[in-house]
Formats: C-alpha cells, structure tokens, sequence
C-alpha cells in the first residue's frame, strides 16, 4: 500500500481495543453533538455479532426500550466511541445471535461466564433450587 495510506490507517486505530466478545453486555458511551453542544450517551445491551477486521472492525449492540427492540453498529475505532465498558460476559456458543430477535423477555438472558484468571478457566454460575443460593461449577 502507499506510505500515505498505512499512516493515515495506523493513526486512527485505537491501540488498546476493547475485550469484547459475542454475548457480552457492554455499555458504550458515545459522544453526540447537538449544535454547538457535545455530551455524552450510555447505550447498554448485548452484542450480538462482531464484523471486519482492522480499521472496519464494527460491532452491534442489541437491547430492548420500550417493548421495542434496538440495534446499533459501532465501529470499534471510532473517534466518537468514549469507552466501551464490560458488564458481564454471556455464554454463546455462535458468532451471531441473530435468533435474540425472535426472543422477548426472560428468553432472552444469556449465561454469564465468571472469568477466574484471564483466560484460564472459566466458571459458570448455576442455582441450587432447594437452597437458592449461587455456586460455582467448573465444568
């Protein structure tokens, strides 16, 4: 590629990118603009698919408002993302969860991973019905 081209690409790429993965819950804070104003809006959901690779690299983030389900794509290296933090992550066994859609209400919950070390083992939480107590189970 030209010289001209690589820089300009390397500029804008975001050197830490953000551990996210397909059935994350993640809060967005985006930077809106209205008129002369700048401020800052939380967008809170699950993502249900990660798309492209380098500077392209988007992801959509799915949750529910009103009744009515809301979709949006960010791009990973955008200048307008703030921050991109982790609630929790949910157990996907798919890349896209695209039968969330179909889902409404308690359907919807994905099973949260607890991550003991940083990709070591992984626990799942389980309920005990006659106690009602979480416990860690490793599989």
């Amino acid at each position: 590629m030209n010289s001209k081209i690589t820089e300009l690409l390397t500029k804008n790429i975001k050197k830490d990118p953000y551990n996210i993965k397909v059935g994350s819950t993640v809060t967005v804070t985006v930077r809106i603009k209205e008129g002369a104003k700048e401020r800052n809006q939380k967008y809170e959901g699950v993502v249900i698919q990660l798309n492209g690779k380098g500077l392209n690299k988007t992801f959509t983030v799915r949750r529910v408002f009103q009744g009515v389900g809301v979709e949006r794509v960010f791009f990973i290296h955008s200048p307008k993302i703030e921050k991109v933090e982790l609630v929790k992550h949910g157990k996907s066994r798919r890349a896209k969860l695209y039968y969330l859609r179909d889902r409404t209400g308690k359907a919807t919950k994905l099973k949260e991973q607890l991550n003991v070390a940083e990709g070591e083992r992984v626990l799942q939480k389980e309920t005990i019905p006659e106690e009602g107590k979480l416990v860690e189970v490793s599989s």
